[in-house]
């Protein structure tokens, strides 16, 4: 993060804009809608810093810029047309640690100025770190399109009932859970069809009944999918965005648990060959521990949590003890990686099935049938197989694979850092320390891999060193 986004308080308090044209004339106008004290430096003026003068609406100061004209300010706009007119302006305020927006020039400044959607008293700040303008305001112009002016009326609503609100519900808990019904809720669609006296009626009626309610856990088995925050679903990140409290392991990325509430509690439970902060059983009683205590969960799985995620295990304990739960699918790493590599899994000419497995430790692997997995037109995936590939491609060789028998080693897939590595099945062993390919890795086998030199679309020019793109 470039710049920490803050909201100034100007109300009443001096801002000095230096520069008399059209763009001090814009940049002077929030300010003056921020409720700010403004005086306006320059020698000479436009016609709209004329009328708002004459309006009384700001002070004009007509001469060239002096040091001296910041030394009070609480924020000051440079937004002459000379550049050294405005590096002065900056060096001055920065002598006396004001906060200065330098226009165009955001590194010479303070301060920058975003985009802006105003549905007051709800403001939302849209910046790009002044590396693409046009950008902001493209992505403002979506969330114009995206958020009715009405929610205004609604934060007013919300704001005038707070106190109440706290006095009805001491604990934090249910209040919070309070403010969500009135925000999704009967009340919120009476105030967006013009009702706001309805509303307010209906957000009081439910306060008068609500504090008799108790509340009550869940757990929410959330499916994250292999790694890339843009390939939740819409259901994941509402659910993440209510949960109390978050449980996540390794394979969940920091981007999607970012996405998280930012109050919410989190609690690393990652697992790894050799090191189990939690062991299962730990983490299934911590999800019925915390659902019993009235929290919302949720609970984060790499993938899919019913593939290769004990997502079963854990839900069993939930439906034992009686608690609410639900679950919502993801991608799971066979289907993300392989389509981020540009390999199908099934294929009309190459693979008419397709098989998942894990990579288990030699001795976890003994009753497994090698025999089926060897059908022809037949994918094999592995999942957790960077420590055993070497074992299992030989046992699928001694099971009747051909050694020539296509492989992609596919490490982080869907993220920006996918590398993927293409070899034969015999190669294995060469191929995984050619490549030094570390977990999270998953591999391929089969001749749809052959489909990747021609199908092969994301982040080409970062394919692993020896591998095929």
């Amino acid at each position: 993060m470039d710049y920490l986004p803050l909201f100034l308080d100007l109300r009443g308090r001096p801002c000095v804009v230096v520069g008399g044209g059209q763009v001090a004339a814009r940049k002077l106008g929030l300010l003056l809608r921020a409720g700010a004290r403004v005086t306006v430096v320059a020698p000479q003026l436009c016609a709209e810093i004329e009328q708002r003068a004459q309006a009384a609406e700001l002070a004009v100061v007509r001469r060239p810029f002096a040091a001296a004209d910041v030394a009070s300010a609480a924020f000051v706009i440079a937004a002459s047309d000379d550049e050294s007119v405005n590096d002065a302006v900056a060096i001055a305020a920065r002598t006396h640690h004001v906060l200065v927006n330098v226009v165009d020039r955001p590194r010479s400044g303070t301060v920058i100025m975003p985009s802006i959607v105003d549905r007051s008293p709800v403001v939302i700040a849209v910046g790009t770190g002044g590396r693409a303008p046009i950008l902001a305001r493209m992505l403002r112009a979506k969330l114009e399109s995206m958020i009715p002016r009405a929610y205004g009326d609604l934060a007013d609503v919300l704001g005038s009932l707070r106190e109440r609100v706290r006095d009805a519900l001491p604990d934090p808990l249910p209040r919070r859970r309070f403010w969500e019904r009135a925000l999704d809720g009967p009340a919120a669609e009476l105030l967006f069809a013009g009702r706001r006296a309805d509303a307010v009626r209906a957000l009081e009626q439910e306060l008068a009944t609500d504090t008799t309610v108790t509340t009550s856990g869940a757990v929410y088995l959330i499916g994250t999918g292999p790694g890339d925050p843009d390939l939740l679903t819409f259901r994941a990140l509402r659910l993440m965005q209510q949960a109390d409290v978050v449980i996540f392991d390794r394979l969940v990325g920091d981007g999607i648990v970012d996405l998280c509430r930012r109050d919410a509690e989190r609690i690393f439970v990652g697992k790894q060959a050799g090191d189990h902060s939690y062991d299962q059983s730990e983490i299934n009683q911590l999800l019925v521990t915390l659902a019993r205590g009235g929290k919302r969960v949720a609970r984060l799985k790499g993938g899919d949590p019913f593939i290769f995620g004990r997502g079963g295990e854990e839900i069993e304990e939930l439906a034992a003890a009686g608690l609410e739960f639900q679950i919502v699918p993801g991608i799971t790493a066979a289907l993300g990686c392989a389509a981020y590599a540009g390999i199908p899994l099934t294929h009309r000419e190459h693979a008419h099935s397709c098989v998942f497995i894990t990579g288990h430790a030699p001795e976890q692997q003994a009753a497994r049938d090698w025999q089926a997995l060897v059908r022809s037109q037949q994918t094999i995936v592995v999942y957790m197989g960077a420590a055993t590939l070497d074992y299992t491609a030989k046992r699928l060789i001694e099971a009747g694979l051909a050694p020539s028998t296509p492989l992609a080693l596919i490490e982080r897939g869907t993220l920006a850092e996918q590398r993927v590595a293409v070899g034969t099945l015999d190669q294995a062993a060469d191929l995984a320390q050619r490549s030094a390919a570390r977990p999270p890795l998953l591999a391929i086998i089969g001749s749809v891999v052959r489909l990747r030199d021609k199908l092969a679309w994301f982040g080409r020019e970062r394919c692993a060193a020896g591998s095929e793109p």
